[in-house]
């Protein structure tokens, strides 16, 4: 197999030779055929995340089909397409697995960060985490699903209020891979979806403006009327007290990435009157289970630049420049 390696932190990707590799009970070797990249490869390039092991293979929104299948393995076929996300292995005896809180386990492995990820022409994945995909749609339209979709999905869920109550005014900070996603998740629930960008990014906005959008300017303006819920994809922790200012009263603050900035000191005004500011953490299978299926139904279209794996640097440097809309895609 061939694969990009992060060697050490703050360096470039290395294209390695590497021996195949032969999946262990309960696991499966998928051929990969697309792999998305996600602004998380980014904190990992970076060493900005805990507990970091190098080397390491980043990737963690892979789409490939499986060429192998460990002893154990029910349910999966060879041949089979499947997504692997960032959520790779779970304990399943902690308290948070017990509680069916997966996405909090005490001992967990993250495709792409505690183990080899998809940047890469094979993987070895748990089993128990694969999505059979079907065959409807194009390898790189939905690599952006698995992790872009799914932390977007469980971000959209997670403004509603505690009495059901979700909201008509949604605010998004960041239009990036997960954002032009679930804005068209939430306009087809009936939402109006307020683009939030850098100031001055008129490409970006009229991008969001493309996808439904029914207000879009910069993230240091306030929208024409208060919010009933917002999230942050950005991970910049300045935006969180323009996002509470922008909510009206008990409304619902989310911030959506694994790593932001630090939050800089704020009036308790902004979150006085019941307002709330919650995080999202990973991901859970059932997630995958309800919104893939969704993405299908509602027809989600994925707006993505495609580079050659060699290419991975590129892209990833393209992505911290903010050099193209939606999101990329690494192809073997």
């Amino acid at each position: 197999m061939k694969a990009m390696v992060l060697n050490r932190p703050g360096e470039a990707l290395v294209w390695t030779d590497l021996p195949d590799r032969t999946p262990a009970a309960g696991e499966i070797r998928v051929r990969v055929t697309a792999c998305g990249v996600c602004r998380t490869d980014l904190h990992v390039l970076d060493g900005e995340l805990p507990d970091m092991i190098y080397p390491i293979i980043p990737g963690h929104e892979i789409v490939g089909r499986i060429d192998r299948l460990g002893e154990g393995v029910d349910g999966l076929r060879l041949g089979e397409r499947v997504g692997i996300p960032w959520l790779g292995h779970t304990c399943e005896y902690c308290p948070y697995c017990v509680e069916q809180r997966e996405n909090l386990c005490d001992h967990p492995l993250f495709t792409g960060y505690t183990r080899d990820g998809g940047f890469a022409t094979s993987v070895i994945a748990d089993a128990r985490f694969a999505f059979p995909l079907g065959e409807e749609g194009s390898d790189v339209a939905l690599a952006p699903l698995l992790c872009a979709g799914l932390i977007g999905w469980r971000s959209l869920c997670l403004t509603g209020q505690p009495d059901g109550r979700t909201g008509k005014r949604l605010g998004l900070y960041g239009f990036g891979a997960a954002a032009h996603i679930i804005a068209q998740v939430a306009h087809s629930e009936g939402r109006d979806v307020y683009a939030f960008t850098q100031a001055g990014d008129k490409a970006t906005q009229a991008f969001a403006l493309s996808l439904g959008a029914v207000w879009a300017g910069g993230s240091d303006e306030l929208p024409p009327e208060p919010l009933d819920s917002a999230i942050i994809f950005a991970p910049v922790g300045a935006l969180v007290p323009l996002a509470l200012k922008a909510v009206r009263k008990g409304g619902r603050v989310v911030c959506a990435g694994i790593h932001m900035s630090d939050i800089p000191s704020m009036p308790y005004r902004l979150l006085w009157e019941e307002r709330q500011l919650v995080s999202v953490a990973n991901l859970t299978r059932q997630d995958g289970l309800d919104f893939l299926p969704l993405a299908q139904k509602i027809g989600i279209t994925t707006k993505t630049t495609t580079y050659a794996l060699t290419q991975a640097n590129q892209a990833l440097s393209d992505l911290r420049a903010g050099r193209f809309d939606g999101a990329a895609v690494l192809v073997p």
